[in-house]
């Protein structure tokens, strides 16, 4: 049985996968970005009650409001000082892209890992029998199993409670810890390749080599405000490092983002990470169509959760709907293997869009190179000035890019 039948109609209302509703609920939680953020942040009250985090990742993660933007609200009403918890927050995402950029072969090793994990599932029932109760929410654990069933019910887990998930999947389950993190890449609405696989990580001692997380039960009876009574010894008591699956390699230079040429009928692809076309910087060129391309059968040997491929293909499609509009042409949704295709049937022989971060769409993009070559269509990969930024400051751990926040900021003109 699937983890989606699991929960039959149970699933509340999805969030509107829009830019609107997006920059509508910035408005709305722009006073909240300063001091209350920054007090209650940490706390987990059940996905009855968002209003201590902004609930913006998902439209974030599809780049239906950026990075910047957040920022921006947040100093425009509180300043850098009062809302410095917010804005860190904001940067750990595009920390964690620059971070996975630089060594894409974290991710490579991670997708074999877990292909060689799914594959011990086969050949293990026991291990088959633990996993799928985890998936399942059917542990005993009672904050863990609560934990399951919120995430494939509403596609989203308080980071909080992702890090205590995580723990207890690796340290008192004794799961193997991409199963976990391919659980959460494939039901999380805002499941963001970097973010996940590296957090994963980090938990187990992988990333900042040596440093675990342990969950522990006062520290949930406290977050959760009482929801539940975790006791000690529900746990596991500690959190040895796991052995490492590979050195870190030495980061690898950053791609410089391509320029189009201003005299060349293009097509336009907007996909899920950047659903913002209209922000791109291509007005006055020849666009003679817009196309869209998601990653969803990509992201996992296993299915998509159903919230995620929702809310994806929503974004998507709403991203498709301004790019159209903006540019005046015919939009419409494809697969990569159309892309090379499609380009030539507009007319285009230069496919614009903003270059993928290492993870899925990245590899399904690339796996059309040869064709696109063979069809004489040239790809131009941009790269937003945030991103740009940020990203050389993200080679180390996350304490080099704090430092670096207010110059950054500065050098792109926000105050």
């Amino acid at each position: 049985m699937s983890t989606q039948e699991l929960f039959p109609d149970t699933a509340p209302a999805l969030p509107d996968p829009s830019r609107k509703a997006g920059l509508h609920r910035l408005k709305a939680f722009q006073p909240s970005m300063g001091r209350h953020y920054a007090t209650k942040r940490n706390f987990d009250f059940g996905p009855d009650d968002r209003s201590n985090v902004s609930g913006l990742s998902p439209h974030v993660r599809h780049r239906l409001v950026t990075e910047q933007e957040l920022v921006e609200a947040a100093l425009t009403r509180h300043g850098l000082e009062a809302a410095e918890k917010f804005i860190q927050e904001a940067c750990w995402r595009t920390y964690w892209k620059g971070w996975l950029e630089q060594r894409p072969t974290v991710w490579a090793e991670y997708q074999a890992g877990l292909r060689r994990d799914l594959e011990g599932l086969d050949k293990d029932a026991e291990l088959r029998s633990r996993y799928e109760a985890a998936a399942s929410g059917r542990t005993g654990i009672a904050c863990f199993d609560v934990w399951t069933r919120e995430l494939v019910e509403h596609g989203y887990l308080h980071n909080h409670a992702r890090m205590w998930f995580a723990s207890i999947w690796v340290y008192t389950l004794d799961l193997p810890w991409r199963l976990g993190a391919d659980f959460f890449l494939r039901h999380l609405m805002d499941g963001d390749p970097a973010s996940n696989t590296l957090g994963w990580r980090w938990v187990c001692g992988l990333q900042t080599v040596g440093k675990t997380y342990l969950a522990r039960a006062s520290n949930i009876n406290k977050y959760t405000d009482g929801r539940f009574e975790m006791q000690g010894y529900d746990l596991a008591r500690e959190a040895p490092p796991l052995d490492p699956d590979l050195v870190h390699p030495a980061p690898a230079p950053l791609a410089p983002g391509g320029r189009p040429d201003p005299d060349a009928p293009a097509l336009v692809l907007v996909h899920d990470e950047d659903g913002l076309a209209e922000d791109w910087g291509l007005q006055g060129l020849d666009i003679r169509a817009v196309a869209g391309l998601h990653s969803l059968d990509a992201r996992s040997p296993l299915e998509a959760g159903v919230r995620a491929k929702a809310f994806t293909r929503g974004a998507l499609e709403d991203g498709l709907d301004r790019a159209g509009e903006a540019f005046g042409v015919a939009r419409r949704l494809i697969t990569a293997e159309d892309l090379a295709e499609t380009a030539r049937t507009a007319g285009a022989v230069q496919i614009i869009t903003q270059r993928p971060h290492a993870g899925p769409l990245r590899d399904v993009i690339a796996a059309q190179a040869s064709a696109l070559e063979t069809a004489g269509v040239r790809l131009v990969e941009l790269r937003r000035d945030w991103d740009r930024a940020f990203h050389p400051h993200s080679d180390k751990g996350f304490f080099k890019v704090k430092k670096k926040i207010p110059a950054v900021l500065g050098e792109l003109g926000l105050r």
